[in-house]
């Protein structure tokens, strides 16, 4: 079990702490480079809108750590929505999804091909856009959401 990749974001629930001030601030700066870390470790449930937001989210690819940023984008439309981000500079997008009301009822958007999917609404991502696709037999979209996360490089 030394071998786990996510021991960090776990604080141990007590610690006794010396009595002897140089003991006790040393046993306090460890307790706090270990709250820190745990902190630092977990996922950042943060969407925003109007610029990236750090998810806090490590991937380890190549043994290198990289993280993952995500935007979201509100839409009343399936007209192409600019994205706005360089997918020349980031690693890979790591999630795409969404979902959208016609009035009534919700639904899953998912991200697919260029090939429209009967009854399905989609989208994919081009170096501009974000482009959707209707599928004959789909809902009537009204407003929705699509959450992007990619890798930024190391």
């Amino acid at each position: 079990m030394n071998n786990i990749v996510n021991q960090m974001p776990f604080l141990r629930t007590s610690r006794n702490f010396p009595e002897e001030l140089q003991q006790l601030t040393v046993e306090i700066n460890k307790s706090y480079v270990d709250i820190a870390n745990a902190v630092n470790s977990r996922t950042i449930g943060l969407f925003s809108e109007n610029r990236p937001a750090i998810t806090g989210e490590s991937w380890f690819i190549t043994n290198q750590r990289q993280q993952t940023l995500r935007q979201i984008y509100n839409f009343t439309t399936t007209t192409a929505i600019p994205h706005g981000i360089n997918l020349t500079v980031i690693s890979q997008m790591t999630r795409m999804y969404g979902n959208f009301t016609d009035g009534t009822n919700w639904y899953g958007l998912i991200a697919g091909s260029n090939t429209a999917i009967a009854g399905q609404i989609s989208f994919y991502l081009t170096g501009t856009n974000i482009t959707f696709l209707s599928g004959a037999g789909a809902p009537t979209l009204t407003k929705g959401n699509i959450v992007l996360e990619w890798l930024a490089f190391p």
